[in-house]
């Protein structure tokens, strides 16, 4: 059986940093990786695959779902949830979208009362979301 690669420190503690703000949201062991919740629902899940790679998958709004499995390989849509998507982290990985996008998935799996704590920028249509992501 092949090995999951592993996730690099450096990234579970750029992970650590960007989700250990939001209210109640911590970090647990997961079947493979590490996984962020808030109570019992997942934010964000970072694992390793068989094919060496390092992916996150988190949650996002429907409109963004479809779209999610248009963006090029670096992006995906799980074959689980009808939410969950997620992203392959390399050297290129954009920190900061990766941040936008798990708070997102943040208030979207937190109850309404601790979601209305956190800081978001406006909301934008998904079709300019999605500009972003591709440029």
């Amino acid at each position: 059986m092949t090995e999951r690669a592993p996730v690099p420190t450096d990234t579970v503690q750029r992970l650590t940093a960007i989700l250990e703000h939001l209210p109640e949201c911590n970090e647990h062991d997961a079947w493979t990786g590490l996984a962020w919740k808030v109570r019992d629902a997942t934010v964000g899940h970072v694992f390793g695959g068989e094919d060496g790679l390092v992916r996150i998958t988190f949650r996002a709004e429907p409109d963004e779902v479809e779209a999610f499995q248009h963006l090029g390989p670096q992006y995906f849509k799980a074959s689980w949830g009808t939410n969950v998507v997620g992203m392959i982290l390399d050297q290129d990985t954009d920190w900061d979208e990766l941040a936008e996008l798990l708070t997102d998935s943040y208030c979207i799996q937190a109850p309404q009362n601790l979601a209305a704590q956190v800081d978001r920028p406006e909301p934008q249509p998904a079709p300019q979301r999605l500009a972003q992501l591709e440029t």
